[in-house]
């Protein structure tokens, strides 16, 4: 896999994974309302419904990548318009504040948070929209196999871990600053720039165009 192409999945998943949203909201409430163990143990649990996402969508793209060419190209074309439409609704409709009091409060002990983090995480269509969406901009034509989009699944699982273990640890100081309204909106339209840029160049950078 070329270093460009790695690089550039780095930079994308690093920004997807830290903006706030569900899985954020989460860790946060976890976190806040009984320590940062909790708030660990709900982000293993995320961290491995997430591998778990990966490795379908690896499998499944690996099955696509070898019966239809075309479709593989195709879905290139439209992960990378889903990344620049989904940074136009950063820019435009910004959230005034992170919703996390609508989130369940976790109950019991880690392995209860653990499940509820697994569970909301495989859940949740957007994440199997990202792997399935993101990962083939990354992976070149020529790959054979599904190692290519596993070891993108497992660096973005790393990522993952390492940033909520960060959110969980300064819980309390994050969680307060990212209510506020001004904040909130500078993160998502500050997000939303990146995302339209990065759905740009992932046109030249993934290889689209050949």
């Amino acid at each position: 896999m070329a270093v460009e192409n790695l690089v550039a999945f780095l930079v994308t998943a690093t920004v997807l994974t830290m903006v706030p949203g569900l899985d954020t909201a989460m860790v946060l409430r976890s976190a806040t309302l009984h320590g940062a163990r909790y708030g660990i143990a709900t982000a293993i649990g995320i961290a491995v419904g997430c591998l778990c996402w990966g490795s379908a969508a690896a499998f499944g793209l690996a099955a696509l990548l070898r019966a239809w060419p075309s479709i593989f190209a195709g879905l290139k074309w439209a992960g990378a318009i889903y990344l620049a439409w989904l940074g136009l609704q950063f820019l435009f409709r910004p959230r005034c504040a992170l919703a996390t009091e609508t989130e369940p409060r976790p109950a019991g002990g880690l392995g209860i948070t653990l499940r509820g983090g697994l569970v909301t995480n495989l859940l949740n269509p957007k994440v199997g929209l990202f792997y399935m969406t993101l990962l083939p901009q990354f992976i070149p034509a020529s790959a054979r196999g599904s190692g290519p989009a596993l070891m993108l699944a497992s660096l973005h699982v790393g990522i993952v871990l390492i940033w909520f273990w960060l959110l969980s640890t300064l819980s309390e100081k994050i969680r307060p600053w990212l209510r506020r309204p001004g904040v909130m909106r500078t993160v998502d339209r500050v997000t939303g720039g990146i995302f339209v840029i990065l759905g740009l160049e992932l046109v030249q950078v993934a290889g689209l165009h050949a």
